[in-house]
């Protein structure tokens, strides 16, 4: 069994609070949730009004497996957010 962790560094720049943030983030996490079979979670930033740092995880039977998994979440969350700076990066646990 094999873990895989696909985090985001994201900035929102239209988000003028918390608020703004936790609706943006709330959307996010909902539509990824539904649309792929992964465990989603904000890790950092949670203060800051523009910028957050998401984990997803996936369970698989191997890396490339978890790789063709996470990738497609990926492209998914920079096409939601076209006006958002995305940066992700897998990792394998």
């Amino acid at each position: 069994m094999h873990i895989g962790l696909l985090q985001l560094d994201i900035h929102i720049p239209y988000a003028h609070s918390l608020k703004d943030k936790r609706m943006a983030l709330r959307s996010l996490k909902d539509r990824l949730r539904k649309h792929f079979n992964v465990a989603i979670s904000e890790l950092d930033h949670q203060d800051l009004w523009q910028r957050a740092a998401v984990g997803i995880v996936s369970i698989g039977p191997d890396p490339g497996y978890l790789e063709t998994q996470l990738n497609p979440v990926l492209d998914e969350a920079e096409r939601i957010l076209p006006d958002w700076t995305v940066n992700g990066n897998i990792e394998f646990v």
